[in-house]
């Protein structure tokens, strides 16, 4: 049943692509943030541990940019994957003729 669910979830919809573009960009973003802040914690107070923020800071901007740069390469995928399914881009729900219309 888990596997189903995950298929209906993947199949009809490109939101799990759009959830980890923004999870890429929100772990970009808390590294700047714990950048600046091991920044001013080195800065103002001698609390800081030495090597850590060399070591972390750059592991999650590293891990963000993949995260946001998958979602952008996923997004392309699922927007040529709809465009190869060739379904038609309206419905006719019915066909009307008039006796004046010349292609008829």
């Amino acid at each position: 049943m888990l596997a189903l669910a995950w298929q209906g979830m993947t199949s009809f919809s490109a939101a799990p692509l759009r959830m980890i573009t923004a999870l890429g960009m929100l772990v970009s973003l808390l590294s700047l943030g714990m950048g600046l802040w091991a920044f001013g914690v080195r800065l103002f107070t001698d609390a800081a541990l030495p090597g850590w923020a060399s070591i972390v800071i750059p592991l999650f901007l590293i891990s963000g940019v993949q995260l946001l740069s998958l979602g952008v390469i996923g997004e392309y995928l699922a927007k040529i994957f709809l465009e190869t399914k060739r379904r038609p881009l309206f419905f006719v729900d019915r066909l009307v003729r008039s006796d004046t219309d010349p292609l008829s």
